[in-house]
């Protein structure tokens, strides 16, 4: 008999813990031709704000011995584009649509959440306040706790749409920021966005980047998303979505024994794009292999040994 691989992340029911991370996999188009969609737990399309943005100035993306640095400052072409064009394409598939939503101001993402409400085939939002590559919004109210709760407080006013809330590495402590997001209403957390940092072209004397800081992503950081999850299962009691460094259904494991109830495939699909089917395969194999009926069963299980 085949394990249960169904969870359910804030009120979002998925056939299986693998999802897409935001800003990686696009609107779906993009991977179609190498997976078949539907067998993805959910899709979490490309961030997504009000108007459309032009996002920074390039280079954007450098490569580093185990991940990338990317400083594409949201660049998307608007809610209204993927209410329109986007959403319908994957309302051909058998999947839940979560969209990213971002602003400059606490108002925008109120405007979006309220936006998104009105739509048929939206399941959810995932709330980025932890982008660390524009200069309004993103990290600036992710890196406080109460900014943080105010945005989850303005969006949950405005929507009945499971809110998740994707929160930074790059604060002083990641549990501060989950606790207050909890107490204002999120439904469940997203746990990792990428690590600020920079490169330099020795030969140029300049930083490579147009926009001079990213965040990294990739292998390199999923050390610290697991002890991101692994901090925050055991201080809150919200389901979490984990990422950070995926390649590999062994790498998934690390964030489910963690305590996250579902994972987010991002930098590896830019390598492999079957990167998702094979985590999620990987996933089924290891349950199977240890004898375990239910996913739900090792979810945060490293913590029980």
């Amino acid at each position: 008999m085949k394990p249960k691989l169904a969870v359910n992340i804030g009120g979002i029911n998925m056939k299986n813990p693998v999802t897409t991370a935001s800003g990686t996999f696009g609107f779906g188009p993009e991977y179609a031709s190498y997976i078949d969609l539907n067998r993805l737990g959910a899709i979490v399309v490309k961030g997504t704000t009000l108007k459309p943005r032009q996002g920074n100035p390039t280079p954007r993306i450098v490569e580093t011995p185990a991940g990338i640095l990317n400083a594409i400052g949201l660049q998307n072409p608007g809610v209204d584009y993927f209410i329109e064009k986007a959403l319908p394409y994957l309302s051909n598939f058998d999947l839940p649509v979560i969209v990213n939503i971002s602003g400059d101001t606490v108002a925008d993402y109120a405007k979006l959440a309220a936006k998104l409400e009105q739509v048929e085939g939206v399941a959810g939002l995932e709330v980025n306040i932890s982008c660390p590559n524009v200069k309004k919004g993103g990290l600036q109210f992710g890196s406080d706790p109460e900014s943080a709760a105010e945005v989850v407080r303005a969006v949950k006013g405005s929507t009945n749409l499971p809110t998740i809330v994707k929160l930074s590495p790059n604060v002083t402590s990641i549990v501060k920021v989950a606790e207050k997001s909890a107490e204002a209403g999120a439904d469940a957390l997203s746990l990792i966005n990428t690590l600020l940092g920079m490169a330099i072209d020795v030969k140029r004397c300049r930083p490579v980047l147009g926009n001079v800081m990213g965040g990294l992503s990739g292998p390199a950081v999923r050390p610290v998303a697991v002890r991101a999850v692994w901090q925050v299962y055991k201080e809150v009691e919200l389901p979490i979505i984990g990422m950070g460094g995926i390649v590999t259904a062994e790498d998934a494991l690390e964030f489910i024994l963690a305590g996250a109830s579902a994972v987010a495939v991002g930098t590896a699909n830019f390598i492999n794009p079957r990167a998702t089917m094979e985590v999620l395969d990987g996933i089924e194999d290891y349950l199977i292999q240890y004898g375990y009926n239910d996913i739900k069963e090792i979810v945060g299980a490293a913590h029980r040994r």
